[in-house]
């Protein structure tokens, strides 16, 4: 089983576990607008990792933005196999071509 849909499969379990023993939990009873918090508060901190030049960082910190992406997703009932769909779909396709079809 590939990492990431290991890392799924663990969210799921922990998302009804108790908020006192889980951090997925906790985010859980939080709610969705937390977790989205938690997304963007990651998302910063790994540009900002990236444009210090740091790798060990950087790492660190889009291991973050991972993990509190598919929490996100988990608390949405979106599987990762469909956002992975999604981007076989766009696999090929120019990024401009994408762009603009999105558009229209």
């Amino acid at each position: 089983m590939h990492t990431l849909s290991r890392l799924e499969a663990t969210i799921a379990q922990r998302l009804t576990a108790s908020p006192d023993t889980s951090y997925v939990a906790k985010l859980h009873a939080r709610g969705v607008t937390k977790i989205a918090q938690k997304v963007g508060e990651e998302a910063t901190e790994t540009v900002i990792a990236a444009l210090a030049g740091d790798a060990d960082e950087l790492v660190g910190e889009a291991a973050d933005l991972l993990f509190h992406l598919m929490v996100l997703l988990a608390e949405k009932g979106v599987a990762l196999d469909t956002v992975l769909t999604e981007l076989d779909r766009r696999e090929g396709l120019s990024g401009l071509a994408e762009k603009a079809a999105r558009s229209q």
